[in-house]
């Protein structure tokens, strides 16, 4: 328990012994005006219950605070304000038992499933595809340190007319080459094709408009398009050549897949596939038709009307019996439920499907599933880089792995600059660029609130200065610098008289454990981000102001060597549950 919530208990005990008022509570701020007193108690909710002025209020709960509880030192009312001065010993036992916060996590008996990247085989993840699985990464850690159990999870987009496209132009123009004997990562291969059968498809597309059809009508006669859509049939229908091509070319993705989760840092424990999970979808579909949830057109197509929802009619199964994304994700929701015991599952995509998934969760609540209210879709804003939007079927996107390897330039161009790792050898050196850069990307990208639409600028996001990552990483590794100077061990903390900056310092590690239950709740690593780059600022400051090796008091320079290890400990767990490794020297 924090100082403020020790405050806050025992006010409530007072207000109820002198004023006979229960349950209630009055904002309790930290101080920062120039008045005495480390926090300041706001009394004016009690004006209108006791119909008293917010002075005497005031002073007659500072005198019963005084009285009643061995917590102040002293007090005073500005305006009605009340500043209270907390005793010396309060902060000192409140970081004795910060000391130990990380040693227990109190679990909440409660799994959560997390969805994250579920990319399409038929490309390369991108720049999007980072700010998600940061996002869901970071997600699923800081539920985990909140006590919940977490499965990390993603469904691979690898069956549909987008993968048959790469197959396509793969067959048509590959000649056989292979991501071995072009040395190009599987992924990256597969993709490239990807781009050629939209740059066909736009030639066939241009020839037919050129003999007087309309555009529209051009786009659907197109051959490529007729037999990307015969593959798809064919793929649907057990055709042992399709589906060799298919295997083989998915594998190619898959080993690019896995080394670019590698070096981005995030991994799942489970794995579905749309190929396994859109036939169950269509069970679900008879099953709707079954019970009048859904209804079937002349042509054959199924539909569910929402109409009555506020929303619209939502196609479930085409005339030719395909089944569109919404009939997968009814059946992956489903064949989750059923695998796994989860009180909640998050769907980490885009605020582009937010439609999709409120249609989703409304089809599912109607089939009779009643754990339909347990989804939640985190819903994030797009990454735009400083020249525009990306677009992957003509080829314009940012290539994750292509940025990390920009990132680590980057931080290894900076450091050399700034002279630093001169000491360290070549393969301590390349560490150090790798977890800076990576860091400084994560970090960039997290700090964000994940609603909100975002520009991500790799130059700026490496800073050595400011709301960076690099800005923690060097904060901690001064940290460790100076407890290996000290030779620093943990020893029983005396007591001492802390001064102010001490006690901010105090106040804001014992927050860590608020703001995890707070980001928790709310799916927002940016809390994390920002907590941990405000006690670094507190830090920096309390270390510029209080002598640490020159401290002739042996109990005083024991405690700040402990406090400063403490905050060198919440740094590392904080950076953690954003997925950020730390560097011990920079």
């Amino acid at each position: 328990m924090n100082i403020k919530d020790i405050i806050e208990q025992k006010l409530a005990d007072v207000i109820l012994n002198v004023y006979q008022l229960k349950d209630i509570k009055l904002e309790i701020q930290e101080n920062k005006t120039e008045f005495e007193g480390d926090f300041t108690i706001v009394t004016f909710p009690l004006v209108k219950q006791l119909k008293k002025n917010p002075e005497s209020i005031g002073v007659e709960l500072g005198e019963a605070l005084t009285e009643q509880t061995e917590l102040l030192e002293s007090f005073n009312v500005v305006k009605g304000f009340l500043n209270v001065k907390v005793k010396n010993q309060f902060f000192v036992d409140n970081f004795r038992s910060v000391v130990n916060q990380f040693t227990t996590v109190e679990k909440k008996n409660s799994t959560v499933m997390v969805e994250y990247s579920s990319p399409n085989t038929n490309k390369p993840l991108h720049l999007g595809h980072i700010r998600n699985n940061l996002l869901g990464f970071s997600v699923a850690q800081i539920l985990n340190e909140a006590g919940y159990d977490v499965i990390k999870t993603q469904i691979i987009n690898d069956r549909g007319i987008h993968i048959c496209k790469s197959m396509l132009a793969w067959e048509k123009y590959g000649q056989g080459e292979t991501p071995d004997a072009t040395n190009t990562k599987g992924d990256k291969f597969v993709g490239n094709y990807y781009v050629k059968f939209d740059q066909e498809y736009k030639k066939e597309i241009a020839d037919l408009v050129a003999q007087g059809m309309s555009e529209g009508q051009a786009k659907k006669e197109a051959p490529l398009m007729k037999e990307a859509q015969k593959m798809l049939l064919d793929w649907e229908n057990g055709d042992e050549k399709v589906r060799n091509l298919w295997n083989e070319m998915n594998s190619w993705v898959y080993k690019g897949f896995n080394e670019t989760y590698k070096r981005l840092g995030v991994e799942f424990d489970q794995v579905q596939y749309e190929s396994n999970t859109y036939i169950l979808g269509k069970d679900l579909i008879q099953e709707g038709l079954d019970k009048g949830v859904l209804y079937q057109k002349e042509d054959g197509s199924v539909w569910c009307d929402l109409t009555d929802e506020g929303l619209d009619q939502k196609l479930l199964l085409r005339s030719d019996g395909t089944s569109v994304y919404m009939t997968q994700d009814l059946g992956t929701a489903v064949e989750r439920f059923k695998q796994n015991d989860i009180q909640k599952l998050i769907y980490t995509v885009g605020n582009e499907q937010d439609y999709h998934f409120q249609v989703l969760f409304k089809i599912l609540g109607k089939l009779g599933y009643s754990w339909a209210d347990q989804l939640y879709h985190l819903s994030y804003g797009m990454v735009e880089l400083p020249n525009g939007k990306m677009k992957s079927r003509e080829g314009t996107v940012v290539d994750a792995d292509d940025l990390m390897q920009e990132m680590y330039a980057i931080a290894k161009t900076k450091a050399e600059e700034l002279g630093k790792l001169e000491n360290l050898t070549e393969e301590e050196k390349d560490a150090n660029y790798e977890n800076v850069g990576i860091g400084a990307l994560k970090y960039f990208m997290l700090k964000v609130d994940p609603k909100k639409k975002m520009l991500f600028n790799p130059e700026e996001s490496i800073d050595f200065n400011g709301n960076t990552g690099p800005f923690i990483q060097y904060t901690f590794a001064r940290i460790q610098s100076l407890l290996a100077k000290a030779n620093f061990e943990q020893k029983e903390i005396a007591a001492v008289e802390l001064n102010q900056s001490e006690k901010e310092l105090i106040m804001q590690l014992a927050n860590y454990k608020i703001v995890v239950e707070k980001a928790a709740e709310v799916l927002s690593p940016a809390l994390v981000a920002n907590y941990v780059y405000d006690l670094v600022k507190t830090y920096n400051s309390f270390y510029q102001s209080n002598p640490i090796m020159n401290q002739e008091d042996e109990n005083v320079k024991q405690f700040r060597l402990s406090v400063s290890d403490l905050t060198a400990k919440t740094i590392k767990k904080s950076l953690h549950l954003l997925g950020i490794e730390t560097v011990n020297r920079m």
